[in-house]
């Protein structure tokens, strides 16, 4: 794209591992200013460091857990007191956990809303005016349970459709706005989280990870498992002027894993 996003500002959640990290590696390779931010300062030390050897401005980083309210005021402040705008919000933080119904109680349930939908929603509620201001872009990472549930990911599952209707939602109004909102459903990425739900996969099941995870591709029928680039280009694409007339729209990212219509 020949370093687009020079002089952009994009904000990207769960920016230290990951879909994340790719994405803002993806943005700053292309000029952009990146804000990220995570839960744990050491992960993010280290996603600044493969950010900056992209060339593109050094990334500012804020380190808070977004289940908090307070945490996610800290970063739009960090954001507004450093740069006074925001041309792109990339909610890609959350972790929910998955695992036998029976044994999710209330307290991983709050959990899992707290961190991927309500960050999301009071992110981009705190973003939205300056969003506004830029004719910006929200994309959502969401993810495929959002349209097809598993009995083993309900809280996932859950999570991920309340996103998913969320940022339908939000599009009606940045229509009228000038903000254009998107939503991501990735498949099976190969992330440290995805490791992570592997392991507990098998567990439930009693078998080794490698199983889950052959299992896995068998169920589905795709070729590979997706990398967290080829997430990160498609949030690229959306953010660019090539990417202006898409809007409330979900995009699976997952091989053709999705059943049904779209």
């Amino acid at each position: 794209m020949g370093r687009a996003f020079e002089h952009k500002v994009v904000v990207v959640t769960g920016g230290s591992r990951g879909i994340g990290r790719a994405i803002a590696a993806s943005f700053a390779r292309e000029g952009a200013q990146t804000v990220l931010a995570a839960s744990s300062p050491q992960h993010l030390r280290e996603a600044a460091e493969i950010v900056d050897k992209t060339g593109g401005p050094s990334a500012l980083t804020s380190a808070g857990d977004l289940k908090q309210i307070e945490k996610c005021e800290a970063l739009f402040e960090l954001v507004s007191s450093h740069f006074g705008r925001c041309d792109a919000l990339v909610n890609c933080a959350g972790a929910t956990k998955a695992g036998n119904f029976l044994d999710l109680y209330d307290e991983e349930w709050h959990d899992g809303f707290a961190l991927k939908f309500f960050a999301a929603v009071r992110l981009s509620r705190l973003f939205w005016p300056m969003l506004k201001t830029a004719k910006g872009n929200i994309v959502n990472i969401v993810g495929g349970a959002a349209r097809t549930p598993d009995p083993s990911f309900l809280i996932g599952g859950a999570v991920n459709a309340a996103l998913a209707n969320f940022s339908k939602g939000l599009a009606g109004l940045g229509k009228r706005d000038g903000v254009n909102v998107n939503a991501i459903h990735p498949g099976l990425t190969e992330t440290e989280r995805f490791f992570e739900l592997m392991d507990a996969r098998a567990k439930i099941s009693n078998i080794s990870r490698e199983e889950a995870l052959k299992r896995s591709i068998e169920k589905t029928g795709i070729r590979r498992i997706a990398k967290p680039e080829d997430i990160a280009e498609l949030v690229l694409f959306l953010c660019s002027p090539q990417g202006a007339h898409i809007t409330g729209t979900a995009i699976a990212v997952d091989g053709g894993a999705t059943p049904g219509y779209y």
